[in-house]
């Protein structure tokens, strides 16, 4: 079933590319001018009271897409006429066609994240980098670093990758673990944009004081949250300020390090954890984290994702943030409630490979 406040959002459905199986015609108005046909079609919906009398139109989101359909000010105009029949059909009609837009919508996207959910992307992807390992702490670790690097041109990003590795000696959790003072000028001078070799001796001496004590990086954002949460925000608060509890953490490596109470999209975090908690047959993800949740994940947003999902009015706000991480993902949980950030595939795919 589809929430209310997204009835009436996929209302310039007919201006998306033609690869997108979208009705003929005039798709950006409904049309409800026959009143006969409306009356007929209310008496066949003997229980349209029960099954939509919790509709509250004013709580829709976003002033235009009332203004686009008509549906809302059609339904108040009926209401307050006292005809509640027609107005409970107008939103019966409403309801049925805009399931099939998002029925639509998800076969679209269901057939991207098939698309681009593929091994053969990883090479050219950051994720390369933890596939490289085998050993869980080495790919947590690994991974980690590929997200925090993630940003800017992914040839770059994964080559500066492979040089840490390699510092490492391609041991990222025993050169953690184990290394002594001296193994530590191997990282100096490290620098890739604008993290470099004291942000680096930080992470360092984190990711140390925390194997020290626990088995799994998962714990860095489990530990924050409760069986209830429904998203993985607290988890997210309680990594940043775990992350930076030690002494003498560096201001300048916080931003390096996002939180929602920041009002960040967590875009790089949000996608560390994709690639830790998902778990499919494809094996692109690893899904070696169990106490965190698929239904709990984020959909990473930058701007190629937040360009297609206006493209398909899946956002309100005009800011890429914290909000329009949870707001798109809210949508995306209509289509697959257990796996939202699925959709991260399909997006980032529209949104970067064929430029949607």
């Amino acid at each position: 079933t589809l929430q209310s406040k997204y009835f009436f959002q996929p209302s310039h459905i007919a201006t998306t590319k033609s690869t997108y199986p979208v009705q003929k015609g005039n798709t950006n108005r409904l049309d409800y001018t026959n009143t006969a046909r409306r009356q007929e079609q209310a008496s066949k919906e003997d229980d349209s009271s029960s099954r939509f009398s919790n509709i509250e139109i004013d709580k829709i989101p976003d002033r235009k897409y009332k203004a686009r359909s008509n549906v809302a000010r059609r339904y108040k105009r009926n209401e307050q006429s006292g005809n509640l029949q027609n107005a409970l059909s107008l939103i019966n009609n409403s309801f049925l066609y805009l399931y099939r837009v998002n029925r639509q919508l998800k076969d679209f996207f269901d057939s991207k994240v098939e698309q681009y959910n593929q091994p053969l992307f990883i090479k050219d992807d950051p994720i390369c980098i933890p596939h490289s390992f085998t050993k869980k702490q080495d790919i947590e670790i690994a991974a980690l670093f590929a997200s925090i690097f993630a940003w800017g041109n992914r040839t770059t990003i994964i080559n500066k990758c492979k040089e840490l590795m390699s510092r490492m000696d391609n041991a990222p959790h025993d050169f953690i673990k184990n290394h002594q003072d001296q193994d530590l000028k191997h990282l100096l001078n490290f620098k890739h944009r604008t993290f470099n070799d004291i942000d680096l001796l930080y992470f360092v001496q984190f990711l140390h004081h925390h194997y020290s004590k626990h088995n799994s990086l998962e714990t860095a954002f489990s530990k924050g949250m409760h069986k209830t949460d429904a998203t993985i925000e607290n988890g997210l608060d309680y990594f940043f300020k775990y992350f930076f509890s030690l002494e003498d953490a560096p201001a300048r490596t916080r931003k390096h390090i996002a939180s929602p109470a920041k009002k960040s999209t967590c875009k790089r975090l949000n996608m560390f954890l994709r690639w830790m908690v998902r778990s499919d047959n494809t094996g692109v993800d690893f899904g070696i984290w169990k106490k965190i949740s698929p239904a709990q994940l984020i959909c990473p947003i930058d701007v190629h994702v937040a360009r297609v999902a206006n493209r398909f009015n899946l956002l309100t706000r005009n800011h890429i943030d914290w909000q329009a991480a949870l707001e798109l993902t809210d949508y995306l949980s209509t289509l697959d409630p257990s796996d939202p950030a699925k959709y991260d595939f399909a997006l980032f795919g529209l949104g970067v490979v064929e430029k949607y």
